[in-house]
């Protein structure tokens, strides 16, 4: 058998182990790869182990670590093709700690056939050129020509240079084994610490070149399981590790370390008080800047922001994160606390701000070395490269690491955009010690890496885009601060054309600033302003004078370019809807069902996917979830950014995949594409909606006012219809439409109150899978709605509806059962009357509901002590059950005892009009229970006790409806100690019809956010123990609420260390 076929087999082989290398590490001691006996395959061999942990290690590190006289080889290839290989040895041999110790280097770039002569000529000339720089601080290359032709025999004295001298080589492109042979001849082990570096595109060359048996150690992570390698001898770490040990130890060497930053026993001693003097010029570089950079509209985030300092310190998590999308603010919000903070000096003793490169890999020495210079630096944030003068700091990881867990510091990393970075960075720098102070915020635009980052998920802080009102008071700020004709003109504030301008800057402060700037050095501003929102995508990104966005659109252009193809569909999705528009998860979601993005796999339902691509937009950040709107701890509403819709829609309308009908469409328009958006503000001409090409329509959204004439005969292959919210929709145009549209997947007409009766010939949408006539008039489906086979989500009823209208006709009483798709049924009473949706009455409901066991959302009303067994055996099989919502009806004062419910994959479960007794619910059974909604009369102890130890409750709403005063006690005791309790609790809202007085206990709702409190007229009410909520954000008081209550609530907030909102409803208080 061959070399190569051996090798091979060998490689095959290890690829079966676990892993090719471990991690070890210490606080003691700095944390390094260990190299393991295991070779990476060829490209078109066995390949890595996917299910490994990649640690990536350091070329620098590795050479200057190494304390051995014998010479050295490493090899280095990549798995892409030799892509990243050469940008990876460049960094190592012009780093500075690198050229301090190899006087001699020479990069040669070899030649095909090798020719020894040119090649000794070219590491003499590089010898030279080194030799040059080391005397003038330069390179001349007529110096090195000169130096070159003075030597009488070039070849002897690169004898002498070898012989004689420590030096590294790299050979570059290394092709053949045979040039490798004749090179080791010109370059033999003298014993001096010399080292030899080899590139290759080939792996069986770069594998062989350093001898067997290897190892390899990952250096970058190009893209998926695509790494490149180094390739070392066995053995080789055994004396790094004592170097890097020397090189870490805590003892302290003059020529490792100047002494500006001596951490020797008697400097250790003026470090070990509390406070440290900031240098003056920093203090005033801080000062400058908190006068100078007033942050509009983000008082409440600030407070936010610091509270989470403040407890992140005390709580010893050393670690949190700030995220949004660029041009949001999170730089300017962090160094407003960053620049308070050292103005303060009470809180830390060393301020460290390091800004991350994009350009160029992430290196941890080089990071460490700029954390320990800023420390001292009399500026506010230093590059990630430290200053050439500095650099020579030997050690500078040990030395980091010892000052963050020594000493109360605050760091700030700006720009993280990779895991691996900052599992580089936590592995080596970040004590675990109990008695750290540090506080490290990492800065990112990924909500994926805040959390990852974060010690904590609460310590993951969003940094939101300004309100509407916030944005033009920015605008406004920088307008009036120029001192131009725009500022002096009144008008501008009352400007329609400005206001809309500034809504697409979409809230964020980088665009609004630009803009401003723009628009001030304008004379006629209003026709500038004009013109930009007449063309706003294409001024913003094509127009010079907004250069200082283009990093903004380099990272759109990244995330549109880098998301998984099943994502941009979606993404392209969000454009349909209007600019600061309320979006509902499950609209976007069943849409996307509709239109085949979002399909059935292996694993999950379509459904599932759906929801699976909505976290990852995000956790992409182009779309925000709203503050408070959240269901089954899952987000319920979210918006598109307005800069971000814009720029969706550009792109979608260039690919003609998108055309929307507004304001400024030109009345000789004559467009196609697949989805239409017709926008409040368009005139609704017949004559330019008839120039539309339909044929390849897939959806329509109809936004404000409809028209009979939007149905179209050539609509034949329109699966979507979005009405939500339309006016002036008739039960003729739902006729009409249900007529020509047989092709229809997703129908809504959700707010539209004119709607009363559905056509029978809705039956004939045999292909619909989702229909939502919530909120509309309709109050009963008709029989021909058995046919809807595919009919997977229905939604329905209004509240405007009495339960006890005697007009209301009975339905058939045995359709449900054919609806074997069905997942979502929610409106239904049983047995007898209308709460929100007549689908049916008599007992033939529960035997159909029996055989519906994929329901995952379901609602029921009118479940009493006669029917509650046969409701209960109903429902007994339904293990995929996700939401219930079960209406008691409180007539026959029924509780749980003779109710059974599957409660094992439950996420939320709404009971109302128990009267008490939760006792027969079972906490193992509430495993997976995220959202609770609880009308009872009685709220017992055991009650708040059971409700407590739920392990992933996010939201509870209480409505207790005793006649007599209310006092609920949410602490939970055990043998006179009291015991942490609703430890996941984000959300709690109470509402009572008499007296109430609610007490927090200390070890309560720790990461509580916002609390609703709903006060009933002519009862007086009484909160207490605020202040142990250290988490809480909002407090709001709603209904009738007495005036003492609400200065009760402003003084305890006021002492609140988190500083608290109280938000109050608009009705005025009683006095």
């Amino acid at each position: 058998m061959s070399m190569i076929e051996a090798l091979r087999v060998r490689v095959e082989d290890f690829s079966h182990r676990n892993s090719r290398y471990s991690f070890i590490s210490n606080s003691g001691s700095k944390s390094k790869p260990v190299l393991a006996q295991q070779q990476p395959a060829p490209p078109n061999s066995v390949g890595y182990d996917t299910g490994r942990h990649h640690i990536l290690g350091d070329l620098t590190q590795l050479i200057t670590n190494k304390d051995d006289a014998d010479l050295q080889v490493i090899s280095v290839w990549g798995a892409d093709g030799g892509i990243g290989t050469t940008s990876i040895i460049r960094s190592c041999y012009s780093d500075p700690e690198i050229i301090q110790s190899f006087i001699c280097r020479a990069w040669v770039n070899l030649t095909h056939p090798f020719n020894p002569r040119e090649f000794v000529r070219s590491l003499m000339a590089h010898f030279y050129a080194n030799s040059c720089q080391e005397r003038k601080g330069a390179i001349v290359g007529v110096d090195v020509l000169t130096s070159m032709d003075a030597s009488a025999d070039l070849l002897s004295e690169f004898v002498q240079i070898v012989d004689k001298n420590r030096y590294l080589v790299v050979l570059e492109d290394l092709p053949t084994m045979a040039e490798w042979d004749s090179i080791r001849t010109f370059l033999p082990n003298r014993k001096n610490g010399s080292w030899i570096v080899v590139s290759s595109q080939k792996y069986e060359v770069a594998s062989l070149c350093v001898g067997h048996p290897y190892q390899v150690l990952d250096l970058k992570q190009l893209r998926g399981e695509h790494y490149i390698c180094a390739f070392l001898r066995e053995g080789f770490e055994d004396a790094g590790d004592k170097s890097e040990a020397n090189n870490d130890s805590t003892s302290t060497r003059s020529n490792e370390i100047s002494t500006e930053y001596d951490l020797s026993h008697n400097q250790r001693n003026v470090y070990s008080s509390y406070h440290r003097i900031v240098p003056n010029c920093k203090m005033k570089a801080a000062r400058d800047w908190m006068q100078n950079s007033s942050l509009v509209g983000r008082r409440l985030q600030m407070d936010q922001l610091r509270h989470c300092t403040v407890q992140a310190q005390m709580n010893h998590s050393q670690v949190m994160s700030v995220w949004g999308i660029p041009g949001v603010g999170k730089s300017a919000l962090v160094r407003n606390l960053y620049c308070d903070r050292i103005l303060e000096n009470q809180q830390f003793q060393e301020y460290g701000w390091v800004g991350l490169s994009h350009s160029r890999p992430f290196n941890l020495r080089d990071f460490s070395r700029s954390l320990l210079m800023n420390f001292h630096s009399e500026s506010l944030q230093a590059k990630e490269t430290a200053p050439s003068n500095k650099v020579g700091i030997k050690g500078a990881i040990g030395k980091c690491r010892e000052v963050l867990s020594t000493r109360r510091c605050l760091v700030v990393i700006d720009g993280l955009q990779f895991i691996q970075d900052w599992d580089s960075i936590q592995s080596s720098l970040v004590s675990r010690h109990s008695e750290s102070r540090t506080v490290i915020i990492v800065i990112t635009t990924k909500a994926s890496i805040a959390t990852y980052c974060a010690d904590k998920e609460e310590l993951a802080f969003n940094v939101k885009t300004l309100e509407a009102d916030a944005a033009f008071d920015l605008f406004e700020n920088e307008v009036v601060s120029k001192k131009t004709l725009l500022s002096a003109s009144p008008s501008y504030r009352e400007n329609a054309v400005l206001r809309e301008l500034i809504s697409k800057c979409g809230g964020l402060p980088s665009i609004i600033v630009a803009m401003a700037g723009i628009l001030a050095t304008k004379a006629a501003w209003m026709d500038a302003a004009g013109s930009i929102n007449l063309r706003f995508i294409n001024e913003v990104e094509m127009n010079p004078e907004f250069h200082s966005l283009w990093d903004l659109f380099s990272w759109m252009n990244s995330c549109f370019r880098t998301c998984p193809d099943s994502i941009k569909p979606c993404i392209f999705y969000l454009s349909f809807f209007p600019r600061d528009h309320n979006i509902r998860r499950r609209r976007l979601v069943r849409r996307w069902v509709a239109e085949g993005y979002s399909r059935d796999s292996d694993d999950k339902s379509a459904e599932e996917n759906g929801e699976e691509f909505f976290s990852k937009l995000l956790n992409l950040s182009i779309i925000q979830p709203e503050s408070s709107a959240f269901s089954d701890a899952r987000v319920v509403l979210c918006r598109v950014n307005g800069f971000l819709r814009e720029c969706i829609l550009s792109r979608a309308m260039e690919e003609n995949l998108v055309f929307e009908l507004t304001d400024t469409s030109s009345p000789t328009t004559k467009s196609s594409g697949r989805h239409l958006v017709i926008s409040e503000n368009w005139d609704r001409n017949m004559t330019v909606f008839q120039r539309i090409d339909f044929s390849r329509l897939r959806s329509m959204t109809v936004v404000g006012m409809w028209k009979s004439f939007f149905i179209s005969k050539s609509m034949k292959l329109l699966r979507v219809l979005d009405l939500e919210d339309s006016l002036g929709l008739t039960d003729a145009d739902v006729e009409q439409m249900v007529k020509r549209l047989c092709c229809l997947k997703f129908l809504s007409l959700r707010g539209c109150r004119g709607i009363f009766h559905l056509p029978s010939s809705i039956g004939d949408l045999r292909q619909l899978q989702t229909l939502d006539v919530m909120d509309t008039s309709i109050v009963t489906l008709p029989a021909t709605i058995t046919k809807l086979q595919m009919l997977q989500y229905i939604r329905g009823g209004t509240p405007s509806i009495s339960s006890e209208d005697p007009s209301v006709p009975n339905a058939s009483s045995s359709w449900l059962s054919k609806f074997r798709h069905l997942s979502h049924l929610v409106g239904v009473r049983v047995p007898i009357g209308i709460r929100e949706l007549r689908f049916f009455s008599g007992e033939a409901i529960l035997k159909a509901l029996k055989k519906l066991t994929q329901l995952r959302k379901l609602g029921v009303f009118g479940v009493n002590r006669n029917n509650s067994m046969a409701f209960s055996s109903a429902i007994s099989g339904h293990v995929h059950l996700e939401s219930l919502s079960v209406w008691f009806d409180k007539e026959s004062q029924c509780c749980l005892d003779d109710t059974f419910l599957p409660l094992k994959n439950l996420q939320s479960l709404k009971l109302y009009g128990l009267v008490d007794k939760l006792q027969v619910l079972q906490i193992d059974q509430l495993s997976k229970l995220a959202k609770l909604d609880l009308e009872i009369t009685t709220l017992r102890e055991w009650d708040i006790r059971f409700l407590g130890e739920l392990p992933k409750l996010c939201i509870l709403r209480l409505c207790v409806n005793q006649p007599e005063d209310v006092r609920l006690h949410f602490c939970v005791f055990i043998d006179g100690v009291e015991q942490r309790s609703y430890q996941k609790l984000k959300v709690l809202e109470i509402a009572c019809m008499s007296s109430l007085h609610v007490t927090f206990g200390s070890e309560t709702m720790k990461n509580l956010d916002l609390l609703k409190f709903d006060c009933c007229s002519g009862s007086s009410h009484q909160l207490s123990g605020l202040v142990h909520l250290s988490e809480l954000k909002e407090v709001w008081l709603k209904g009738s609420y007495e005036e003492t209550l609400k200065h009760d609530v402003q003084d305890q907030l006021a002492d609140h260390p988190g500083k608290p909102v109280l938000k109050l409803e608009e009705e005025a208080p009683r006095q």
